[in-house]
């Protein structure tokens, strides 16, 4: 796996197909969302994790980016584009979230070069949810009960791992600098295939993991690198059934050295399926990052019914679990009922209810790749955090 790509011939033989001259003009694109949330939530911990805390009461999070996608169309069907997201929070991070070109057609499919998540992750498949609710799929709303270490809680952060995500990562790797293409939809099946040098900018001349920023040159003899991502997806209708199926496959060369370690790998499945007005589905994904950081496996369970009128409501759920080499062991469950009504175009406004539970058992981990820190080494040991959260919110979409 330590050889080019071969989509590098693709792309020059695409470039090569286009007319010499254009005479059409830029389509100016932009747009983004902004999704605001006011909750109250309530969070009762064991272990003495949050000895003398209260989280109780009122707060609010907010999710928002504005997105630049300007693109021409050649004369001869080709288009050429951006897509740059602008974060539209001063959370400290990066402003520019996503940032990469694409080069499209009928007869080619799509290239995309940049920092942009894998095609696996894009074309994987999870349980429905109502528009409007917190994504428990991905833990984000830990914005209001500490489930993450970062925010105080008792698990590690990362979104892209199985354990609070069905839309895996290799290692968890975040919008690293790739090459990936998508074949054309045949009769509603598309193929999708990755490339990334590296998974984080630890063994680059860059140094860093920075969304949207560059390698720089990349050292293949240490570290993790040559990151490969297959993903599948296949969507048709039959007679009023709306079928959506996706997988994914990753893995990556382990470089490190570190005894007892293994090229880490990531793969999932989901589908949903539409009738009537329900939509029902669910995945599964799995982590098996080779001793680098805890293993990790997921699950998604989901319905969602769209009433005649405005309204549709929701109920899913997320299961995760890590596990390390010492017997220490991590749990995160997670519930959540929604309803929402679309007030008007890209305008939707909607109340939830989530219940979530973490907890954590033994009493360390192997020293991970990444993060130190994922079950135990005395972070957090033995612990339990528990959540309810009541809130309301409106979500738009421009």
């Amino acid at each position: 796996m330590k050889k080019h790509l071969l989509s590098t011939s693709a792309i020059a033989l695409g470039i090569a197909m286009a007319a010499p001259a254009s005479a059409q003009e830029w389509d100016m694109k932009w747009g983004g969302y902004h999704n605001t949330h006011v909750g109250y939530v309530t969070v009762d911990t064991s272990g003495g994790i949050h000895a003398g805390a209260d989280f109780d009461g009122v707060d609010t999070f907010t999710n928002a980016e504005i997105i630049f996608t300007p693109s021409v169309t050649l004369d001869n069907g080709m288009t050429f584009g951006i897509d740059v997201q602008y974060e539209a929070k001063n959370t400290g991070g990066a402003i520019v979230d996503e940032s990469f070109m694409y080069i499209q057609s009928d007869a080619l499919g799509k290239i995309e070069i940049g920092n942009e998540n894998s095609a696996g992750y894009k074309m994987m498949v999870a349980a429905p949810q109502v528009r409007g609710g917190f994504g428990i799929n991905s833990a984000s709303y830990s914005g209001f009960i500490p489930m993450s270490t970062g925010l105080g809680g008792n698990l590690p952060m990362g979104n892209r791992q199985a354990a609070v995500s069905s839309y895996t990562e290799v290692l968890g790797n975040n919008d690293v600098p790739r090459i990936t293409y998508y074949t054309p939809s045949f009769n509603g099946l598309t193929l999708g295939v990755s490339y990334a040098a590296t998974v984080n900018g630890a063994n680059t001349s860059a140094g860093n993991n920075n969304n949207a920023g560059n390698n720089g040159t990349v050292d293949r003899n240490i570290g993790v690198t040559d990151v490969w991502d297959l993903g599948l997806s296949y969507r048709q209708s039959f007679n009023g059934v709306d079928v959506n199926f996706g997988a994914r496959y990753g893995t990556a060369e382990n470089n490190t050295g570190l005894a007892g370690t293994d090229d880490p790998e990531t793969w999932g499945v989901g589908a949903t399926m539409s009738v009537a007005g329900w939509t029902f589905g669910g995945s599964y994904t799995d982590n098996d990052n080779g001793g680098l950081q805890a293993d990790q496996e997921g699950w998604s369970l989901g319905v969602t019914y769209d009433i005649p009128g405005p309204w549709s409501i929701g109920l899913d759920t997320y299961q995760g679990e890590y596990k390390d080499n010492n017997g220490g062991k991590g749990e995160y469950e997670a519930y959540q009922l929604v309803a929402s009504r679309t007030l008007g175009k890209g305008v939707t406004w909607a109340v939830y209810a989530i219940y979530s539970e973490t907890s954590v058992n033994g009493q360390g981990l192997v020293a991970g790749y990444q993060d130190p820190t994922f079950v135990g080494v005395g972070v957090n040991p033995n612990t339990e955090v528990e959540g309810t959260l009541i809130a309301t919110s409106i979500s738009l979409a421009f």
